[in-house]
């Protein structure tokens, strides 16, 4: 059954190590492969294009949402049910979480492709953008959108039982084959479909990881709480709300996202389609430190989880304060390296000038976000765990939705285009205030806690 010796057994770093360093590694991995589509498009040097793959990304985060929604409801309760020695329950939790994950990725590939031009209007698609942001959208929303959440999904739920490794290598398997795919597809001298290449290797790579975990699921059926039975659907009305509520925070928060990062392009793109790419630009390279910040929350929560339902709340206060450190010290790093190199990080996918000065402009106000962000998720992810969903709730709308577009109004209004980019370092900031009062509140509250 479960290997849960990592969350019991182990020394607490180590168990904390071995459970995000998989993590982090399938982050990087996916970066990597998200990075080079907008690598290869750029080579290309058409900004349109390359502004086609910041406009699809809006509708591409709500495929996480939706993957969370599930993946993290469900890792979380899978993983205090295992703590609390109710491995039936934890199976069924399992089949619930990939079911309905599964319909609802179902159900929006088909409403996205009903309402591609509208979504992506919204975004920020002009008439000289739309033509390949809908043909990119196509094969990464609607043809490759299940895949793309099964496979976040299903990485999420094997991490919960301490499979860290597997489902490092299930995320990592499909990122590697998008990045050796990238420049076949849309490189003149091979298929030359430009930013539609991009496109196809994605949903073709995520298609590749959502079989490994299958394959993987039915090899291990014997000695695996992860049973997919539908039979376990029968028990969907006793652990639907419990899966809901602790996924909704991050849903909602990759939800909202979608809302900030469409009216900040939407706001950039009334100046130039060269700011338009920078941004894209921009938001991959902000994308290292919050990838990075990701894999440690996610490799987290199933530690937490197991630590607390357990009952032992000073291992999971130290498994929690290391790994946020980690976090915070690897985003400091990057805000040094970002500050001192930005132009010629913006260079390394594009050439033209303009959007090159647009880039590094951009990327020195953006990155001062990550050092709050990286001990952001790992403050939702602790909510989570402990199945506080007030608190996990209220972290993540104040994270992205309530404050994200009235300061876009305002910084824009006082500091054209380039106050859009202080949006996300004062929302990170107070964010982490709110959350810091939330945590030092629940130790007090804990007669655990010293």
């Amino acid at each position: 059954m479960a290997d849960t010796m990592v969350f019991e057994a182990l020394p607490v770093r180590q168990a904390v190590l071995k459970q995000i360093l998989p993590a982090i590694a399938s982050q990087m991995i996916a970066l990597l492969y998200s990075l080079a589509d907008t690598y290869f498009v750029g080579i290309l040097n058409a900004p349109a294009q390359t502004a086609a793959i910041t406009i699809v990304y809006p509708s591409f985060v709500m495929l996480t949402a939706i993957s969370n929604l599930f993946g993290i409801g469900g890792a979380s309760l899978i993983a205090r049910k295992l703590g609390k020695k109710e491995t039936q329950d934890a199976k069924e939790v399992a089949s619930i979480s990939f079911w309905l994950g599964l319909l609802t990725a179902i159900l929006f590939s088909l409403s996205f492709l009903l309402l591609a031009r509208p979504i992506l209007t919204l975004c920020g698609a002009t008439e000289a953008t739309y033509p390949f942001a809908a043909a990119y959208a196509k094969w990464v929303v609607v043809f490759g959108g299940v895949p793309t959440i099964l496979n976040t999904l299903l990485a999420n739920l094997v991490r919960a039982e301490g499979a860290a490794a597997q489902a490092s290598f299930g995320v990592s398997l499909g990122g590697i084959l998008n990045i050796l795919l990238d420049p076949v597809f849309i490189l003149p001298k091979f298929l030359g479909m430009g930013v539609i290449g991009a496109g196809v290797a994605t949903a073709l790579s995520n298609t590749v990881s959502a079989a490994y975990f299958l394959l993987y699921l039915y090899l291990r059926r014997r000695d695996t709480i992860l049973n997919i039975s539908p039979a376990h659907l029968r028990q969907t009305e006793k652990h639907l709300k419990a899966i809901l509520s602790i996924g909704f925070p991050s849903a909602l928060q990759y939800g909202l996202t979608v809302v900030a990062v469409a009216a900040q392009s939407a706001f950039v793109a009334k100046y130039a389609t060269e700011a338009t790419a920078a941004l894209g630009i921009v938001k991959k390279l902000d994308q290292l430190p919050l990838y990075f910040s990701i894999g440690v929350a996610n490799g987290l929560l199933p530690l937490l989880a197991f630590s607390h339902s357990a009952g032992n709340e000073l291992r999971r206060r130290e498994a929690f304060r290391f790994g946020a450190a980690i976090s915070f010290g690897f985003a400091l790093f990057c805000v040094i390296i970002y500050e001192g190199f930005a132009p010629q990080l913006a260079s390394l996918f594009i050439s033209d000038p303009q959007t090159i000065g647009y880039g590094a402009a951009f990327l020195r106000r953006m990155v001062l976000a990550m050092p709050f962000m990286a001990l952001c998720y790992p403050m939702i992810i602790q909510f989570q765990a402990m199945g506080k969903v007030r608190e996990a709730l209220i972290t993540s709308i104040l994270r992205k939705g309530v404050l994200d577009v009235p300061l876009l109004f305002l910084m824009d209004g006082l500091f054209p285009l380039y106050g859009c980019m202080w949006v996300q370092p004062i929302v990170d900031f107070f964010s982490l205030i709110v959350a810091s009062g939330f945590y030092f509140r629940m130790q007090k509250g804990n007669k655990h806690e010293v």
